[in-house]
């Protein structure tokens, strides 16, 4: 088996074998199994313990390395993600990718239909949702308005999701114009795969003007940051951190208010204002539903796609501020209303000097699902 510098890991990788570490590596490779699963190799030399000799544990790596099962009950594996120090978290292996690669689906191309097409990233082989998120779309929209009228900020953007997309075909994003003034510059989006409509809305962007008056909802007064405890969604170069460890998706957690607050930064962002405001955006439906199942015992995140259906239908955001998503954002999450199979959630974005930068709403589907349902007919988040 041939190495190729593609396969190296950037990040030091280590490996567990019933909790005991066996292997630390800043020269780790990431191979394709036949299944399409990914696999750590570990040089022999970064060894730290003689590994059993059970096969069921290995699976075939290149000359001179060694490579555990990742599947393996017996085995973890996690990557470093960041520099030593306060910013350095741990991501289990395998993530669904890097920070880079979810900025390059948003930074959308022109197509030659005058519309706009992203980039794919199919990880649905190994322990990842071969589904689109609706905030994705959302992200996207936000970036293809951005390069149709470069210069103007994006203040509004709303959008229902009607049907659920997959991760291996791209998706297809055309704007038309509605109005095109010498302050604003509204368009409606739509997102397609396959021909099929996804995602529907509306954008509006402003040339910005000087201030009449001032005034913003304060920040709330909450733990920072480095107090509040990381946690891993599967994606290196960024850190999230959830205030008291509120979200953990097991339905026996304390119950408490339905409030989550999440601390979030991007490592590395490109000096383009889009992708900064589409990376705030893309996180937008990944925990309203969890604040409100937080005020309900006996109901969890984990249950989702298992015992619960749940998406989210639509979201609406109001962008107050020019974004900067290298640096720490503040996402308060607060479900005002649960009921008929429905979750309503009223959030607010501030950076950490509590400067607002966006408000955004979120309605979200969250029911029983039919016992007699296909196991693949699931409508995604």
């Amino acid at each position: 088996m041939t190495v190729e510098p593609s396969q190296l890991i950037p990040y030091e990788a280590r490996a567990f074998l019933d909790d005991k570490l066996v292997a630390v590596s800043s020269a780790a490779l990431q191979i394709e199994l036949p299944d399409g699963t990914p696999a750590l190799c570990f040089p022999q030399a970064d060894l730290r313990e003689k590994l059993p000799e059970q096969l069921e544990l290995f699976v075939a790596a290149p000359s001179g390395y060694v490579a555990l099962s990742p599947k393996h009950a017996r085995v973890r594996q996690v990557i470093v993600d960041g520099a030593p120090g306060p910013d350095q978290t741990l991501k289990r292996f395998p993530v669904w990718g890097d920070a880079a690669h979810l900025i390059d689906m948003l930074n959308v191309r022109p197509a030659e239909d005058g519309g706009f097409v992203g980039v794919t990233r199919d990880n649905s082989a190994n322990r990842h949702r071969g589904v689109v998120e609706g905030s994705q779309m959302l992200a996207q929209s936000i970036v293809a308005a951005g390069r149709r009228a470069p210069g103007r900020r994006v203040i509004k953007a709303s959008m229902l999701f009607m049907r659920a997309a997959n991760t291996h075909e791209p998706l297809r994003v055309q704007l038309e114009e509605l109005s095109g003034g010498r302050n604003f510059t509204c368009f409606a989006a739509h997102v397609r795969q396959a021909g099929k409509l996804c995602a529907s809305g509306v954008l509006m962007l402003d040339a910005t003007a000087p201030d009449v008056m001032r005034h913003s909802a304060a920040a709330p007064d909450t733990k920072g940051p480095y107090e509040s405890t990381p946690f891993d969604m599967s994606v290196t170069g960024r850190d999230i951190r959830f205030v008291d460890n509120a979200y953990t998706g097991d339905p026996d957690a304390p119950v408490g208010p339905p409030l989550i607050d999440a601390w979030l930064r991007y490592r590395d962002v490109p000096a383009d204002p889009y992708l900064h405001a589409g990376l705030l955006a893309q996180f937008t439906g990944h925990v309203s539903i969890a604040a409100a199942m937080r005020a309900h015992a006996g109901i969890g995140q984990a249950q989702a796609h298992r015992s619960l259906s749940t998406a989210i239908n639509a979201i609406s955001i109001s962008f107050h501020a020019d974004v900067r998503a290298d640096e720490w954002m503040l996402y308060r999450h607060c479900s005002t209303f649960a009921g008929d199979g429905m979750t309503h959630s009223e959030c607010r974005v501030h950076n950490q000097a509590g400067a607002l930068l966006a408000s955004f709403s979120v309605e979200a589907m969250v029911r029983r699902m039919a016992t007699d349902r296909p196991a693949d007919a699931r409508t995604a988040l």
